[in-house]
């Protein structure tokens, strides 16, 4: 494919998307291409390549090694939980998923059926979404070490026959069995399952006592036999299964993304969209080429992780780097550096809060500066909003682009960017640039009409949405126009505030839920946040909305500190600088030192937590929180300032 610059390929991305998208397709090896491109016959609802037949697994590895690149890497793994480093070729991707494929077709699941994935971040967990993808089985990926009601939840829901799981995951200081999690959600799971597969990590097998626990986990399940499965021998043992062709249109796997009680949120992808975007946004928005390394320090649990960990690399015939481990801690702030030396690492895709840890850590940034970053082109960040400081940190220790771009698990790829393959467009601190090909951004005020630039409203997406949106929510179809397209009619709701530019560039300033009133003056928490994070002393930053019978909300701000630094005049700085840069509108009067924010797993401040806290209301920790212990601590620092009386549950 022969790119275009960015201002000529957007432009034809809106003005004849068909014929735009028809041409991404061709890219990819289709079973029976398609001749209808879009099919908008049920609007608001809209499917690319309808009449297509496909199979990802055989695009994302057969292919290569049909073409003769078997012998390269397709997956680099290193561990810094146990030491273990493995390269992984696409030949050998190839055998050991084809057989845990014909593994899976023994145990009875077919097309369509739902595969739960429960597993840490090892190969074998990539091995096992191919498998499901290449006998068109609909897997759904759990966070390892998710408690037993959160993974039944998601088994129940999406009704699923086999369990893949792991015997234990690995965190700093802890190994987290997953064994008797797994018989704990299996005793709440009602409907028959077949199977549960183990992967028997080297560090750790299966003893026979934990195999006779889980075939007892079957206290729901009436007439029912769950049969359990050591992964390594029955790969051994089996034959490899050939690639079944899907509908384009056929869900690849569904991703939950909140809540598990009452009616889980299951995204839906499907899988010809998904592929064809995925593997023109390797080169257009990545710039990686196929001889190429990508490293993304995410979860496979999250989209970040299903899209450029897993599908997109191997799609595009790249290496792909798996890291199981944190940015700073394991063992220091010199680990992700070394290992963009190691693998000789082009593209690296993380979240912005791995490097505010890294700026904490090591603000001299001696370890990056030690590393060989030669073959180190761009930097990639995304999850979470992008602060200046970091931004500008990143650049000055690296030397290299910084990109901050915008998207959410409904997309499964990015909508707003810089591009690193249609050529860079000019940096704008705190906007993530403009839209990706395809996606006709628009800001909407309450009424639903466009706002002019440099006012604040609503995102939204104009329909149709490109090849790898969402086309819906597992088994809620309801839910899925109530929550993305009522609100809004022709338009995708992002569910993020901002506004534009007189030059187009997009600044995501919060959730809309974020965006905070302050005596009848809407303020982004996203703009009070930069100010903060422009305080030299200042690491990373919340700014939340809590309830006032004058004002009806005041900010409240929590800062944590750069390593060594006093704390003494931060917060009257940051006050100041709130006011100075912001104005008296803004009414900070609080500003709490912390020593870290409770996060999710993929780095997300758990601003709507740390809002209800604050008020004194009943909250919930979701089931994604990286450490829950975090949030004794922020109480106790409330309690301590008198936000919160001492006896305040």
């Amino acid at each position: 494919m022969t790119l275009s610059n960015y201002a000529a390929t957007y432009a034809q991305s809106l003005a004849d998307p068909i014929e735009f998208w028809r041409q991404q397709a061709l890219a990819i090896d289709w079973i029976e291409a398609p001749q209808q491109i879009l099919d908008s016959s049920q609007t608001p609802i809209h499917r690319w390549f309808p009449d297509a037949t496909v199979n990802l697994c055989h695009n994302a590895i057969d292919r290569h090694v049909h073409a003769g690149r078997g012998e390269r890497v397709a997956l680099h793994y290193a561990s810094a939980m146990t030491g273990t480093q493995r390269d992984i070729t696409y030949s050998e991707l190839l055998a050991d998923t084809a057989r845990l494929a014909g593994v899976l077709h023994g145990l009875g699941v077919a097309k369509g059926d739902r595969v739960i994935i429960y597993m840490p971040m090892v190969p074998e967990c990539v091995v096992a979404m191919l498998a499901c993808a290449r006998i068109g089985a609909v897997h759904s990926v759990v966070f390892g070490g998710f408690a037993p009601r959160e993974l039944a939840t998601r088994i129940s829901h999406a009704e699923a026959s086999v369990i893949i799981t792991a015997t234990c995951g690995y965190e700093p200081n802890r190994t987290i069995e997953y064994l008797p999690l797994v018989k704990a959600a299996i005793d709440l799971v009602a409907h028959p399952m077949r199977a549960i597969v183990v992967h028997e990590r080297p560090e750790r097998g299966m003893s026979d006592q934990e195999h006779a626990m889980l075939l007892r986990g079957q206290a729901n399940m009436k007439n029912s036999t769950v049969e359990v499965v050591t992964m390594a021998e029955a790969i051994e043992a089996a034959a490899p299964m050939a690639p079944v062709p899907v509908r384009a249109t056929d869900p690849l796997y569904i991703l939950y993304t909140s809540g598990t009680t009452g009616d889980p949120k299951g995204v839906i992808r499907d899988t010809g969209g998904y592929m064809v975007a995925l593997k023109w946004s390797m080169e257009a928005v990545f710039g990686v080429t196929p001889d190429e390394v990508m490293f993304t320090a995410s979860d496979v649990g999250w989209v970040v992780g299903h899209s450029y960990i897993v599908y997109a690399p191997l799609l595009h015939g790249c290496a792909s780097v798996m890291y199981e481990g944190k940015p700073v801690g394991t063992p220091d702030a010199g680990v992700l550096w070394r290992m963009i030396e190691r693998y000789k690492v082009a593209s690296f895709f993380t979240a912005p809060t791995a490097f505010r840890a890294l700026k904490r850590a090591d603000p001299d940034g001696t370890f990056a500066k030690q590393a060989d970053l030669s073959a180190f082109r761009h930097l990639f960040l995304a999850g979470e909003r992008s602060d200046t400081d970091t931004i500008q940190w990143a650049e000055s220790i690296t030397g290299v682009p910084v990109i901050d771009h915008w998207w959410q698990t409904e997309t499964g790829w990015p909508m707003v960017s810089n591009y690193a393959g249609l050529g860079l467009l000019p940096i704008k601190y705190g906007s993530p640039t403009k839209p990706v090909p395809g996606w006709d951004i628009a800001v909407l005020d309450d009424a639903g009409k466009a706002l002019p630039a440099g006012e604040m409203g609503e995102i939204a997406v104009r329909l149709p949405m490109p090849p790898g949106a969402l086309p819906g929510l597992w088994r809620a179809d309801d839910r899925f126009h109530k929550t993305y397209l009522e609100t809004f009619p022709g338009y995708y709701r992002s569910g993020d505030a901002g506004y534009l530019d007189d030059d187009g560039y997009l600044y995501v300033m919060a959730r809309t839920d974020d965006v905070i009133n302050v005596a009848g003056h809407r303020l982004s928490t996203g703009a009070m946040e930069e100010v903060l994070g422009g305080h030299p002393a200042v690491a990373e930053s919340a700014v939340v909305g809590i309830d006032d019978a004058l004002k009806g909300q005041m900010p409240l701000a929590f800062v944590v500190l750069k390593r060594d630094s006093a704390s003494d005049q931060v917060p009257g700085e940051c006050v100041k600088r709130m006011r100075d840069q912001i104005g008296a509108v803004a009414a900070l009067k609080t500003v709490l030192v912390v020593d870290r924010l409770p996060k999710t797993r993929s780095g997300k401040i758990l601003r709507a937590v740390l809002a209800k806290m604050a008020s004194g209301k009943a909250y919930k920790a979701p089931p994604t929180i990286e450490d829950e212990t975090v949030l004794d601590d922020i109480r106790s620092t409330l309690v301590d300032a008198g936000v919160l009386a001492a006896e305040t549950d």
